[in-house]
């Protein structure tokens, strides 16, 4: 019986089929152990990394083996594969901030409630509001697509009131700008404030001897008391009738401050130098802008709950120090742009008193002023 001699692989080899098989079975296992006892002895004389050792032992390997000897390559161990991230909830999208403003300028009529201003001044809203009469004896109402002729009942007593006095002063009557919308709140356009029912805008431009129509009252501007530079009056508009009818503002009890630009509460302060009675000053403030009407604020009406008062003025006249700072303010030079600042969030619902919340909820109310044609 004759024993097949086994042929290298890659040459040609002559026995039967059977003996290449046990052939390349036997370099196989050649080759395994090769590699072991090379990795073995890379691990032993020194620290490597498993791509140096698995190098060193392939060489030590195709040096070793017969000639002929077909290499089995180590094979390369692989990491695990990563379990799959758990599916994650579709993210759900926030609700839309809703601005106070939208709110409250949205509502077209006042709130059926016990008269009240809720909160603060630029922070707050009204109850009860009551509509000041489009057309009066000694006032008519501007810019009345606004729906703003809205106040407190005391404001309301008090503009009646002053347009009357005022007409004995020589003025011949009031036009009165934004007051308060229906459930005052937060105003979509203009103020800060005026949102409890407690300002009122009046025109520093005398009311015209007829009664104006809806677009009159809608383009008319309103003209400014300010001399070119913005330092000082122009003395052919602002008169001693002006100096007088803020006097007669002043002199009422509840009122608590008149917003002016800087250079009409100085044209005051020089026109009433020598005057006796210069108490009144104090309630004239001067602040940015308010060149063509004049601001008045009139104090929390007393007993009411929840409204927050503004601490009163110094008594001093303001004429002093108090203007002059103003002044080093509007001469001063100005300041380099920056960066742009974003603006601040909205003012929403839940930043006002909670008050506020019963208000523009009520059902519908008093409705709105029809408009003259």
């Amino acid at each position: 019986m004759q024993t097949a001699r086994l042929q290298p692989i890659g040459r040609t080899a002559s026995g039967p089929p059977s003996a290449r098989y046990v052939s390349v079975a036997l370099c196989a296992v050649m080759s395994i152990a090769v590699f072991a006892n090379s990795a073995a002895q890379a691990q032993t004389a020194s620290p490597q990394s498993p791509a140096s050792a698995a190098a060193s032992a392939a060489t030590t390997l195709r040096t070793s083996a017969p000639e002929g000897t077909a290499i089995v390559a180590p094979v390369k161990p692989t990491a695990p594969a990563a379990s799959a991230a758990p599916p994650t909830a579709p993210a759900v999208p926030a609700a839309p901030v809703v601005p106070a403003k939208a709110l409250f300028g949205a509502a077209k009529a006042a709130a059926p409630l016990a008269p009240r201003a809720i909160g603060y001044y630029s922070r707050g809203c009204l109850a009860g509001g009551q509509r000041l009469a489009i057309d009066g004896p000694e006032w008519q109402a501007m810019r009345l697509s606004r729906n703003r002729n809205w106040g407190h009942p005391a404001l309301i007593s008090f503009l009646e009131r002053f347009a009357s006095d005022a007409r004995r002063e020589g003025w011949p009557g009031l036009l009165i700008g934004d007051m308060s919308q229906p459930r005052g709140g937060p105003m979509l356009t203009g103020h800060a404030s005026h949102q409890v029912g407690l300002d009122a805008d009046i025109w520093l431009t005398p009311m015209p001897d007829r009664r104006l129509t809806r677009q009159e009252r809608e383009e008319m501007s309103a003209v400014s008391m300010l001399a070119p530079g913005n330092l000082s009056v122009e003395t052919k508009v602002f008169a001693d009738v002006h100096v007088r009818i803020l006097k007669r503002a002043a002199s009422f009890g509840e009122v608590e401050r008149i917003f002016v630009h800087p250079a009409i509460k100085k044209a005051v302060c020089e026109a009433t130098a020598t005057d006796v009675d210069r108490v009144w000053l104090h309630k004239v403030r001067p602040t940015w802008g308010h060149d063509h009407h004049f601001h008045v604020r009139i104090g929390c009406p007393a007993g009411t709950i929840g409204c927050q008062a503004q601490p009163l003025p110094q008594t001093d006249d303001g004429c002093g120090k108090e203007l002059s700072d103003w002044y080093v303010l509007l001469t001063a030079p100005p300041k380099p742009e920056g960066p742009p600042v974003p603006p601040p969030p909205p003012l929403t619902l839940d930043k006002l008193p909670a008050d506020c919340r019963a208000v523009l909820e009520a059902p519908r109310g008093q409705p709105a002023a029809t408009t003259p044609q």
